[in-house]
């Protein structure tokens, strides 16, 4: 995931934009390296004096100045502590945290601890042992918690969590249910209905107003409602691993729901289609998604997709590299520009139709030339990107090295391809499509980063609006209406 400043963060942090619209950045996530990092530095600035570095303080306390930072001016922060009580990476974290509640005070933190309770299938029991003993490993650490949420695929009934907050020393409302659920967008409203929320509020002393979660519990409605289905290929070369494009597949849900039917994400792997053809591994999709990516591999099989695409009037989303592939596509089979390429991948290419930029070809560190984080597009008037955004000037996040070399962007817009984004001063191509086609759109950025479950991203938005008008008008898969608690 990749923040407004150009930080490279966890998938975490793009859920929690996704949940609470906020925008975050690179201090709001911190890694035990770059936590180090700065210890270090400070140490050779000679900060501590000469002084022994060690774990406590100057780790915990460096680990508290970043978490004091972005408290500063909220009411609430909320911290994260990622991976398992016990593990030694996080033993500084965990003892940050309890000072914390020195620092700033008892009545003013409040600990949530997330345990799984396990379902013993042939005695139909669920266990409540490894949260005993999660709970055991805080204390011997000094923590305490005061909430726990039990993560579980079936009900917990009031009697586990009476048991539990018996053994665990908590408030029985102070233990809530979190069943593993169809859609992750259901979580809110889950929370909400146990109580949580109400809780906290308390525990804190705060003064709230009621929450109003009738868009929320609507958009859960929406989600579980029978609708037709439509088939979107996503042809990339980490398919193996969905979370490569959770921020994608997250997208095309998103613009899904907007437009009220169910997105299937056919993954389709570029090696495949170069092995295989992409008449065969593409065939009978409403839609193609040519994702980002870096390097060789795999490159030729994107390529083949866009071809499949464009020759076939499927509509067509191009993110990043995807992009850079489905220009090279256009350069070679429109312009008929034999050898065509990226000079990323060929760097001795006849026609490099993507180049790194000449200002750039100096730096040695590869991550200094990168474009990282919110830049402007100026969108050009009359084109299907403009049309969707609604607006003249918008922001996108980058994550990108290579561009589209503008000595061949008269010759390839002479043969259809129209440049409808460019940066404020027109020296970078930031979106392109082509005439000739329903819709066939690519960005040099990646708008998946900014869309939200119940404000999808306009060029998602539109290119699932695009493949429904193919895809069969009857109701493929009927789902059973699920109730939301009102």
């Amino acid at each position: 995931f990749v923040t407004d400043d150009g930080a490279e963060t966890d998938l975490d942090l793009g859920h929690y934009e996704r949940f609470t619209h906020s925008r975050l950045t690179r201090e709001n996530n911190f890694t035990t390296g770059r936590i180090y990092e700065q210890v270090i530095a400070k140490e050779r600035r000679g900060v501590y004096l000469g002084k022994t570095v060690q774990v406590i303080p100057h780790v915990t306390n460096e680990i508290k100045a970043a978490m004091k930072k972005i408290a500063a001016d909220v009411d609430i922060a909320i911290v994260e502590i990622g991976g398992t009580v016990g593990d030694i990476e996080s033993l500084p974290f965990l003892e940050a945290i309890r000072q914390m509640r020195k620092d700033a005070g008892r009545e003013n933190v409040l600990y949530v601890h997330v345990t799984l309770l396990p379902y013993i299938g042939g005695s139909g029991e669920v266990k409540t042992k490894p949260t005993q003993h999660s709970v055991k490993e805080l204390r011997s650490i000094g923590i305490t918690p005061d909430v726990i949420i039990c993560r579980s695929d079936t009900p917990i009934e009031q009697e586990i969590k009476d048991k539990i907050a018996l053994f665990c020393d908590v408030e029985p409302e102070a233990v809530i249910g979190l069943l593993t659920m169809k859609s992750i967008y259901e979580v809110p409203v889950v929370l909400e209905d146990e109580g949580l929320g109400g809780y906290i509020v308390g525990k804190l002393q705060l003064v709230c107003r009621e929450p109003d979660l009738r868009e929320w519990r609507a958009l859960v409605q929406r989600i579980h409602r029978p609708k037709r289905s439509i088939e979107i290929a996503l042809a990339g070369k980490y398919t193996e691993l969905h979370d490569a494009y959770l921020s994608v597949a997250e997208s095309l849900r998103h613009a899904a729901l907007h437009n009220d039917v169910d997105v299937e994400i056919r993954w389709v792997n570029s090696e495949d289609i170069e092995r295989e053809g992409a008449d065969k591994l593409l065939a009978g999709v409403q839609g193609i998604l040519i994702p980002g990516g870096f390097g060789d591999r795999g490159a030729q099989g994107k390529i083949e997709a866009a071809r499949y695409a464009r020759e076939n009037l499927i509509p067509c989303l191009g993110l990043c590299y995807g992009l850079q592939m489905e220009v090279i596509e256009f350069a070679r089979n429109v312009c008929g520009l034999i050898g065509a390429n990226s000079t990323e991948i060929d760097s001795r290419t006849p026609h490099p139709v993507i180049d790194v930029m000449s200002d750039q070809r100096d730096i040695a560190d590869l991550g200094g030339t990168m474009r990282l984080g919110l830049y402007p597009c100026q969108l050009i008037p009359g084109t299907k990107a403009a049309a969707a955004y609604g607006e003249g000037v918008v922001y996108e996040r980058h994550r990108h090295r290579f561009e589209f070399n503008n000595h061949y962007r008269e010759r390839l817009a002479q043969a259809g391809l129209i440049v409808s984004g460019v940066s404020p001063d027109g020296r970078l191509v930031e979106i392109i499509e082509l005439r000739d086609h329903p819709w066939f759109v690519a960005t040099q950025f990646h708008p998946e980063f900014k869309s939200r479950p119940n404000r999808p991203h306009p060029l998602f938005r539109d290119f699932i609006k695009a493949a429904m008008s193919t895809a069969p008008k009857v109701d493929q898969r009927p789902r059973e209406l699920v109730p939301v608690v009102a």
